[in-house]
């Protein structure tokens, strides 16, 4: 299947997306995440392949409480960068949050000797 080039059709520039991004993670810093979510939605159809977009995405529905959207969103940011630290303490918490304790623990034991001390 061949992927579609929103930003083509749309018309976009690359500074256009950096200004959706600029003001969604804006709204993050404000604790509004229901507002975040809707531009990290939007950028995450654009662009499904921002391993940026998808993670911050995937932390936006664990602040909201939605673990299990968040984790799909984590999984999927995880596909794009295994070892990216944040993304992988929220998908622990994710797991845990939605009672998949014994694969959460072990993601939580694996972290413990991650190579970024703020990770650990």
């Amino acid at each position: 299947m061949e992927s579609i080039d929103w930003c083509e059709i749309l018309g976009w520039e690359t500074s256009q997306l950096e200004d959706l991004r600029y003001l969604g993670y804006a709204y993050i810093k404000q604790g509004k995440y229901e507002l975040a979510q809707t531009f990290f939605e939007a950028l995450v159809a654009v662009d499904p392949k921002s391993s940026y977009d998808v993670q911050t995405l995937g932390a936006i529905y664990l602040q909201l409480g939605e673990s299990a959207k968040a984790l799909f969103y984590l999984d999927q940011a995880l596909k794009l960068d295994k070892i990216h630290g944040p993304t992988l303490i929220n998908r622990c918490k994710a797991l845990l949050t939605i009672g998949q304790l014994q694969e959460g623990l072990g993601l939580a034991k694996q972290l413990k000797s991650h190579k970024e001390k703020d990770i650990a």
